[in-house]
């Protein structure tokens, strides 16, 4: 039988790392096959390993039944293969359509490629104005930018990581319908996913990797969540235990928030009210690039621009107040960019955990290092971070652990108000359930804690009370006893009852 793609004991090693184990895989034309796998199973560097971005200790690669050496992405996509990486690769001071243009062979004008990207985009339902500048645009719209450049190659073999993380339902179906026209042309496609749904309803094949290693194979349409599950991390991620809350003072509150927008494509956030109190979880749905990015900027401090009186922590007015005051207040943020933001990567893990946790700073300013490289070491343990130690950079982290690891070090902080974005970004279903459920006995113990997610499932999950972001506006909150997911579809369009402006409906 011919096939797409065959490794033969593909195996990868780094230092006290072995990534991947004599790996042996085959992909027929036209198959949707799943890489299923817990953080750090090896995933993403095999498939780095046959888009030529990484090179393998050894084993052997077939492409089309002969042998190849793919020495560089270059050489990858020469040979008809793309993949759309978990984290971006784009310049940040170019337009969408400039950072299309450099990824291909040059044959076609930027002009062409504009006409082209907005084709493309037209006929597969995603979203992309080439002319946008990308440090405008959200995480949504990156991931995006990056699928609609991989289409653009015509691929044999897409290879997409983690591509629906920040996508609405909506984006992801308008997906799925694009990668099944690709598979029945022959295009071959390996999707790596930790949504178990998704790889149930997507692919007809899944390889299933732990450790390194290939533990299994089976065809996921006849699996159930529960059974991929215990394929993939050994055991079915535990049920997240709710009580009700039980409500204290009000810890943060917004009034008349009016914010313009940084740039020309960004989002006015237009007279923002809400409470958020103690010992609740209020989430904020949306589709992505509505403004939820710019409101997080405004609590976190990032974005100094707010007009004094609009925001309040306790009884402190911090409409204007710097980050690291904000944090002495109890104030602690996850942004939704892990890498630049939420770590930096050239930094060792016990180095990123300094960036917000000044406790462990000694009087007169000393850093005490074994101290903290002992607080990094009990948050890698804590939250089952994969990673050598304290002194691993940031950068040598799979996506879901930097995530674990980030999540990890603003809980054990044990703020008063946390703020998240996109909270499980990433992660398997096993961590996925460990961070929802450190948040629950985060707000149980008294946090206020607002979250971010274009995970409708999650918020139904953990919160208490949600709103809806839609065009820099935020709807009234709505009870979860009261909300349901098609209700609130129609809110993510502006949609909402009381719609004028101020008005709040509070549980």
């Amino acid at each position: 039988m011919s096939y797409r793609l065959e490794l033969q004991a593909i195996s990868k090693r780094y230092p006290g790392v072995l990534a991947n184990d004599q790996v042996s895989l085959k992909v027929r034309p036209g198959e949707i096959h799943a890489i299923l796998g817990e953080n750090g199973a090896g995933k993403s560097t095999l498939m780095k390993i046959i888009f030529g971005a990484v090179k393998p200790d050894s084993g052997q690669i077939l492409f089309n039944d002969a042998p190849v050496h793919i020495r560089s992405p270059q050489e990858a996509r020469a040979l008809g293969i793309s993949m759309v990486f978990q984290h971006f690769s784009l310049f940040d001071t170019l337009t969408t359509a400039e950072n299309v243009w450099l990824g291909l062979d040059r044959q076609h004008s930027l002009q062409e490629v504009t006409q082209r990207i907005r084709s493309v985009s037209a006929d597969f339902g995603l979203e992309v104005d080439p002319l946008r500048p990308v440090h405008a645009l959200t995480v949504g719209e990156r991931q995006r930018v990056e699928i609609v450049r991989a289409l653009l190659t015509n691929p044999q073999l897409l290879i997409l990581d983690e591509p629906t993380s920040v996508l609405t339902p909506q984006a992801v179906e308008k997906l799925f319908v694009t990668l099944r026209q690709l598979a029945s042309r022959g295009c071959s496609i390996l999707y790596i996913s930790h949504k178990l749904d998704e790889i149930r309803a997507l692919c007809n094949h899944c390889t299933v990797m732990r450790a390194g290693k290939v533990t299994g194979e089976v065809d996921p349409r006849h699996e159930s969540n529960a059974s991929l599950s215990r394929l993939m991390i050994g055991k079915e991620p535990p049920e997240l235990q709710r009580a009700a809350p039980t409500l204290g003072e009000v810890a943060l509150a917004v009034k008349n928030l009016n914010v313009p927008k940084l740039d020309p494509f960004g989002i006015n956030l237009s007279n923002i009210h809400f409470e958020l109190r103690a010992g609740e979880i209020v989430g904020i749905a949306g589709v992505s690039g509505n403004g939820q990015q710019a409101l997080m900027a405004v609590l976190s401090g990032e974005d100094p621009r707010a007009a004094p009186g609009t925001v309040h922590l306790f009884e402190h007015d911090i409409s204007q107040a710097s980050p690291r005051l904000r944090r002495h207040l109890g104030l602690n943020s996850v942004p939704e960019e892990r890498l630049g933001r939420g770590a930096v990567p050239t930094l060792s893990l016990a180095q990123n955990t300094l960036l917000t946790r000044t406790d462990a700073i000694g009087p007169g300013g000393w850093l005490r290092m074994v101290g903290i490289k002992g607080m990094t070491l009990e948050l890698i343990d804590r939250f089952q971070v994969k990673a050598s130690g304290p002194d691993a950079l940031a950068r040598s982290l799979s996506g879901g652990n930097l995530q674990k690891f980030i999540m990890g070090r603003e809980i054990d902080a044990e703020p008063k108000v946390l703020l998240v974005s996109q909270p499980t970004w990433g992660v398997d279903v096993g961590a996925a359930a460990q961070i929802r459920g450190e948040l629950l006995k985060l707000r149980d113990a008294g946090c206020a804690i607002l979250v971010v997610s274009e995970e409708l499932d999650e918020l139904f999950e953990i919160s208490d009370r949600m709103m809806v972001m839609a065009k820099g506006r935020l709807s009234p909150s709505i009870p979860m006893d009261q909300a349901s997911v098609d209700q609130i579809g129609i809110w993510m369009s502006g949609l909402w009852p009381q719609a004028e402006e101020g008005l709040h409906v509070q549980a």
